[in-house]
């Protein structure tokens, strides 16, 4: 993949957040570079074209554009949880989500959210911060969770994967709201108790079955 272009003015800034919002409202497919051109302000229809190249290159910068801020979030919350926390682990990993969707100027967790429903997962896997941070936690939580047969391990850990973005682009959609909303501390909490529980919990004899049918 060619390098990622990050915009460098403030017209390439603000065609990205628009971009960033609308794809995160109608959908990856929902959205066409005229209408971003045209929602940011600009008079020139070929505006994201000239910034970014093509939709896909768009699709990229967005993707990228929080990215960084995000991983080193992670890392540094991995060097203050207890590694033999699965709970703590797993907040590591959660809480910059969180933080990012509670930002009120952002609609970056949606958008992630809607590229893995669009199927284009080409986009995020290019990405190799994205695969490294996936790696990671995937590996760590084999070594927690050791005791779970095949195939089941695996399908737990996309579970809590997919259960992390979704229950971050929630709090998100809830800030762009407005209104009484849980409180973000409480949220916090909750969301992780709930992605721990799902990945703590044994296999059940339903599922152990079928596993040795299969």
């Amino acid at each position: 993949m060619a390098d990622v272009l990050t915009p460098t003015t403030s017209t390439g800034l603000q065609l990205l957040l628009t971009a960033e919002r609308l794809f995160a409202v109608h959908g990856i497919d929902g959205v066409s570079l005229r209408q971003i051109a045209a929602e940011a302000g600009s008079s020139n229809n070929s505006a994201v074209r000239y910034h970014f190249g093509s939709k896909d290159e768009l699709l990229h910068a967005i993707l990228a554009y929080r990215l960084g801020d995000l991983i080193q979030r992670r890392a540094l919350l991995l060097q203050r949880a207890d590694p033999e926390d699965l709970r703590a682990r797993i907040e590591a990993h959660l809480l910059p989500l969180l933080e990012l969707a509670e930002a009120p100027d952002s609609c970056y967790v949606s958008f992630v959210e809607q590229l893995q429903r669009s199927g284009d997962e080409t986009v995020i896997a290019d990405q190799q911060d994205v695969r490294r941070s996936r790696a990671e936690f995937a590996a760590a939580m084999r070594g927690f969770l050791s005791d779970l047969p095949e195939p089941a391990l695996t399908v737990r850990i996309e579970q809590a994967q997919d259960l992390c973005l979704h229950l971050a682009a929630e709090r998100e959609r809830a800030v762009d709201r407005g209104g009484t909303r849980v409180p973000f501390a409480l949220y916090v909490s909750t969301a992780v108790d709930a992605v721990t529980g799902l990945l703590a919990a044994p296999a059940s004899p339903e599922t152990a079955a079928l596993i040795a049918r299969s």
